[in-house]
């Protein structure tokens, strides 16, 4: 066993030396600075597609910092890999930490080919909180994404897909400081759910969901599934054995098949 952890250690450490990162590099001072991590291969000959991650923690916990190993094993794979931060609940609304993410691809988009990044190709992928915080800000034109910058949206076992539905039938209170991020207004809980943006120019999605995770992460994949399915006959759902933390821990691994499913993805929408 020790023998195996050694070997791992070195594999890992082998990993990150062909990956560059750029740490707290600003995107945005208003109303306060945010910054991102930003992952680039070395031998960086060419403009490379770009993924931005947004963590997740039901919008009051998580750092940016804990996801190194995503960016660092995307960026491995060729990938330019953007980890944004955002102002978390109850210092700020649903709303705030969405304009925030908008923001960010706002950013990607104007300033990542410095980095290495192609601005024509902008993909945007989030876990839980993370996943509703950046399905709202490229669904709801009012957050001031073109749909045709975002080159593809992959969602992981995403939350808050449908807090419309969710709310009616769980009114929110001070607990996890849900008051603060959803207020007591159901046209407010309609407004913050994705599935009410859904069109035809609804950027291409692949959706993934775990089939041991909340309850209500699983039905609200699947009704957004669904209604998207009217949209995008190509949609692609990839329904895993796993409850919800592990669906973004096992981006941990380098060669989980999750990498080679998202590149194939981003093969296809170029």
């Amino acid at each position: 066993m020790r023998l195996f952890f050694s070997f791992l250690s070195i594999l890992l450490f082998c990993s990150s030396c062909a990956v560059k990162k750029y740490k707290d590099v600003p995107y945005t001072s208003t109303p306060k600075e945010l910054t991102a991590n930003i992952f680039i291969p070395k031998k960086n000959m060419k403009l490379q597609p770009v993924l931005l991650f947004v963590h997740g923690g039901n919008w009051d916990s998580g750092k940016k910092e804990t996801y190194g190993f995503l960016g660092r094993n995307f960026a491995k794979k060729e990938v330019v890999t953007v980890i944004s931060e955002y102002t978390l609940s109850p210092q700020a609304d649903y709303k705030q930490m969405t304009q925030e993410i908008a923001k960010s691809i706002l950013w990607i988009k104007n300033n990542i080919e410095d980095y290495g990044g192609d601005p024509q190709q902008i993909y945007v992928t989030g876990h839980s909180a993370g996943g509703h915080l950046v399905a709202l800000a490229t669904m709801d034109p009012s957050y001031g994404i073109d749909k045709k910058d975002i080159a593809g949206l992959i969602l992981n076992d995403a939350a808050g897909l449908d807090m419309y539905s969710y709310l009616q039938k769980n009114p929110p209170t001070s607990e996890k400081h849900y008051l603060s991020t959803w207020t007591k207004n159901p046209e407010t809980w309609k407004k913050a759910s994705p599935i009410t943006y859904m069109d035809d120019k609804t950027p291409r999605i692949l959706m993934y969901w775990g089939s041991k995770s909340y309850a209500s992460i699983i039905k609200a994949n699947q009704d957004f599934y669904t209604k998207l399915k009217a949209f995008q006959p190509q949609l692609k759902s990839i329904v895993l054995k796993k409850k919800h933390v592990p669906m973004v821990l096992q981006y941990f691994w380098p060669w989980s098949n999750r990498y080679d499913e998202i590149l194939d993805f981003m093969k296809k929408t170029e």
